[in-house]
């Protein structure tokens, strides 16, 4: 295939990871809206986001079925759209059932998307011959930043709120039409799968339960972790910071901000950063400096260093999912095609419905002991890491 197709498609898969950041984040500052008009307490809220997760999940082991049938080109088509279609509801919606399916429908779209694009990534990285999956991620970031501050800014600076979400999903359909032809068609996927394949089909364990391995899943844990800390700062960041640390609602935002920002810069140099270090000093000190900044954005008497705990979190975090699918993609007898959409699917089943066991906790205890958990986990993974064989 030729090298100018494979970096149009590079770029074009980055576009995907944007707009996708985007859509999400652009949730953030919609949640404590939702939280007032809806008149929810913590479990309620908790609740309605156990439904965006439950929508994701629901559709991550169904959208390998249509990418193996239809390619990611036309999953991500379908999918980006109908979440643009329906972002604007989320912010009118003003009966709390009818909040809970437009929130499970729009799940379902997010975690579509997570899968596609993913997908579509290892098969560009796969041809491109080089690494690039933390860039991707870092381009996540980069969407999860803009949509955090975008909608509120233009909330803000006086543009009617349902006007400032339909603005957010016209960008997104812009941003899909701008790129979608430089995606990878169905043919040129399976041409990429049979010609970079580093796997011998016929050692491969050929049992559909293959699956089931312990690494496979203590890799998968590790992932539900690390993006169960994504998910609480999309979905309780601004909560937190509003209600315990008195920023306004408009600008209640810019701790996920900080996060995305941190996490944009890191995973944008991920890549190479990686490769230079032990996969050790990526994993236990970014745990260790994330458990760290959970821990100083919680305490902090002052918000400008809960802003600088949010970064440490970034920091922190930022790349030791990659380093997981790396090594999920390397076990020995097992199809990379098997074991990272399930390390995948574990991880963001932490990043879409972990954030709703927050809610749980943070109605019986308080928010801060739900923020402290994320603190206590990180340096579980830690452990985890250093002990394993």
């Amino acid at each position: 295939m030729l090298d100018k197709k494979i970096s149009e498609a590079k770029r074009a898969t980055q576009f995907i990871f944007l707009v996708c950041g985007l859509a999400l984040s652009s949730w953030a500052p919609m949640v404590p809206l939702a939280k007032d008009r809806l008149h929810l307490n913590e479990a309620e809220l908790g609740f309605l986001l156990l439904l965006l997760g439950g929508g994701a999940l629901v559709m991550m082991p169904l959208s390998g079925f249509f990418i193996s049938k239809k390619g990611t080109r036309k999953v991500i088509l379908t999918s980006v759209l109908s979440a643009a279609l329906l972002l604007p509801f989320l912010l009118i919606v003003s009966d709390t059932y009818l909040m809970g399916i437009v929130l499970f429908a729009f799940g379902c779209c997010i975690g579509t998307i997570d899968v596609a694009m993913n997908s579509h990534g290892v098969q560009v990285q796969n041809a491109f011959g080089r690494p690039i999956m933390s860039s991707l991620h870092g381009l996540f970031s980069v969407g999860g930043l803009l949509g955090a501050m975008g909608l509120g800014f233009l909330i803000k600076f006086g543009l009617n709120p349902i006007y400032a979400a339909i603005t957010i999903s016209a960008l997104l359909i812009g941003l899909l039409v701008f790129q979608f032809r430089h995606l990878l068609n169905y043919t040129e996927e399976k041409e990429i799968i049979q010609k970079f394949s580093h796997v011998d089909e016929a050692q491969v364990v050929t049992s559909r339960f293959q699956w089931l391995n312990g690494t496979v899943f203590l890799l998968g844990f590790m992932c539900f972790i690390v993006f169960l800390s994504e998910g609480a700062m999309l979905d309780w960041s601004a909560i937190f910071l509003r209600d315990n640390k008195g920023v306004e609602s408009e600008f209640s935002g810019i701790g996920y901000a900080a996060f995305s920002v941190a996490m944009a810069v890191m995973r944008l140099t991920g890549d190479s950063l990686i490769s230079k270090l032990n996969s050790k000093i990526v994993v236990i000190g970014g745990s260790v400096l994330a458990a760290l900044g959970v821990l100083i954005l919680i305490f902090s008497p002052w918000l400008a260093l809960s802003l600088a705990g949010f970064v440490l979190l970034g920091v922190g975090a930022a790349n030791i999912v990659p380093v997981f699918f790396s090594e999920g993609g390397k076990i020995p007898g097992l199809s990379p095609t098997v074991t990272i959409p399930v390390i995948s699917t574990m991880g963001y089943a932490g990043q879409l419905a972990g954030p709703a066991l927050l809610g749980f906790i943070a109605h019986h205890f308080s928010l801060m002991v739900a923020f402290e958990s994320i603190a206590l986990l990180f340096i579980i993974v830690a452990v985890i890491y250093k002990f394993r064989k």
